[in-house]
């Protein structure tokens, strides 16, 4: 059995516990010895990351290997379109390549309501609309989400993920946690085993 730290990682909020520029780290909302970041979230984003103490499961998380599916929540600038949505379901071409179809759709504001207020707030541009969508890919490249958005010439204002694989954020609040217990199948631990050996 493995134990797993849900946290709410808060806005500008580094995926690691020491910085030696002193920017704020997980450290300053959660003290877990042990425990390890299961992949990373920017500093300029928010919301689900997994902590665990062990190395397998961090494995089967982050490892684009698995293909685990990744829920954000996105405030672009402007409006997509049905094309350019379109076009994130069939991937995008981005520097280093063209993505893995993404699941996406326009999030309604009925769905947003209980959203916490990021510190400092989004700018906002009376000539220019947002909008919000849900947007969920099964691959890890560096800042992908903003580059797929800005692909599509919507650029991110705002990314909360809100899932991992079947994890999710809940009610938790920026900087609050909870832990679950996760158990491994047998031969998902004999096959993490023979990788390392």
């Amino acid at each position: 059995m493995a134990s797993l730290i849900l946290l709410n990682k808060p806005f500008q909020v580094l995926s690691q516990f020491t910085d030696r520029d002193g920017r704020r780290t997980l450290a300053d909302c959660i003290s877990a010895p042990g425990f390890r970041a299961a992949g990373r979230l920017d500093f300029d984003s928010e919301g689900l990351i997994l902590l665990t103490d062990d190395g397998q499961l961090q494995q089967r998380i982050a490892n684009p290997r698995h293909k685990v599916w990744k829920t954000y929540l996105v405030q672009v600038e402007g409006c997509p379109s049905d094309a350019d949505l379109e076009a994130l379901r069939e991937g995008v071409d981005l520097k280093d390549g063209r993505t893995r179809p993404a699941k996406v759709r326009l999030l309604p504001s009925a769905e947003l309501q209980g959203l916490w207020q990021r510190e400092p707030p989004v700018r906002t541009r009376l000539s220019v609309p947002d909008t919000w969508l849900e947007l969920s890919i099964r691959e890890g490249r560096n800042r992908q989400v903003r580059r797929m958005t800005a692909a599509i010439g919507c650029p991110t204002l705002r990314l909360i993920r809100r899932s991992v694989g079947d994890w999710s954020l809940g009610t938790l609040q920026p900087g609050e946690s909870r832990t679950v217990s996760v158990h491994l199948p047998a031969a998902a631990r004999e096959r993490a085993r023979k990788r390392s050996d």
